[in-house]
């Protein structure tokens, strides 16, 4: 009795655990597929008397040559707010360019799940990266969903497997607040971005750890999280203030909420680095040029762009996840 004939390339590319383009690819014949991949997929193939319509296949081949770099919806024009965001895209634009693709940008509402339709059953791109925008985790999801090629900045989701590209930020947690510590500082607060993001979780804990090893109490109300904004840097440091005058050292999960806590410091009667040094994270080109200059933790931005967008083009061409850690550094300089 003949085998039940599978409908579409996505069953085969359930059974082989593997993308819809690397079934694509394989019963195409690329080179660009591994031999004993191609045999499984096509043994699979046989096995289920698939067969390929050739207009489908010519259709499915197709590229546009062309990635979409996903961020939040802007209401007003890009401004230093969005620094992160530019300099990432640098990197990324770099990458594409390097290997032959173009790059567009995606504004996306945050509970918007239309915009991967449109974009990419379209053929206008052939695949995601995403960066920071509110409701990522959700985004991921309806891309896990529609098995869209994607990657993203940040840290991978439990229990998931997609391509990734993020820093060390346990170790840029207990980084920075070690050299607070090592400074002499003892009531050190946390300023966090978005608290349910990973990437803050991770600094938290790395926070936590550096405080724990020096014999020092967490203190829930030195712990406080804003948007990665320049103006919930500044509303977070007031609320710390408010609550506890013995603050003497804060660790601030970006640049620029850390120098937008500066400049509240100081309009609140305190000297940085004197009575409050402060260490952010990220080294934004504006770390170096903020007055006093910044004392910040390094991710290496430029090589993280360049990294998602040839991890991303490598993924749609041989359906290879791929999930890298860069190394982040401290970098003192007058704050602290």
């Amino acid at each position: 009795m003949a085998k039940k004939q599978v409908q579409t390339i996505a069953d085969i590319a359930r059974m082989a655990n593997v993308s819809k383009s690397t079934v694509s690819r394989a019963l195409n014949d690329s080179p660009l597929i591994g031999m004993e991949t191609k045999e499984r997929i096509v043994a699979i193939a046989r096995e289920h008397n698939f067969r390929i319509n050739a207009t489908a296949r010519q259709l499915s081949l197709q590229q546009s040559n062309t990635i979409a770099f996903v961020t939040h919806a802007f209401h007003k024009e890009f401004s230093v707010a969005d620094l992160f965001l530019l300099e990432i895209m640098g990197g990324i634009s770099r990458g594409l360019y390097a290997n032959g693709y173009d790059m567009l940008v995606v504004h996306v509402e945050p509970y918007d799940s239309q915009w991967i339709h449109h974009y990419l059953d379209s053929g206008r791109v052939d695949g995601f990266i995403l960066t920071t925008c509110p409701h990522k985790q959700h985004h991921i999801q309806d891309l896990l969903a529609r098995e869209a090629p994607f990657i993203t900045w940040g840290a991978q989701l439990p229990n998931t497997m997609y391509c990734t590209v993020t820093g060390d930020n346990l170790n840029g947690g207990k980084l920075a607040t070690q050299h607070l510590v090592r400074s002499g500082r003892r009531q050190i607060a946390f300023i966090g971005g978005p608290p349910h993001e990973l990437e803050v979780q991770y600094r938290y804990a790395g926070y936590e750890n550096a405080l724990q090893s020096a014999g020092l109490q967490v203190e829930p109300a030195l712990v406080t999280y804003g948007d990665y904004s320049n103006t919930s840097g500044a509303a977070a440091m007031q609320r710390l203030l408010e609550h506890s005058s013995a603050i003497d050292g804060v660790f601030v999960n970006s640049d620029l909420m850390a120098i937008a806590a500066i400049k509240k410091l100081r309009q609140m009667g305190r000297r940085v680095p004197d009575d409050v040094a402060v260490v952010g994270y990220d080294d934004l080109s504006i770390a170096a040029q903020n007055t006093p200059a910044l004392t910040t933790i390094r991710q290496d931005i430029p090589q993280a762009g360049k990294l998602l967008a040839q991890n991303l083009i490598q993924y749609i061409q041989t359906g290879a996840v791929t999930n890298a850690i860069l190394p982040v550094e401290l970098v003192i300089r007058e704050t602290a």
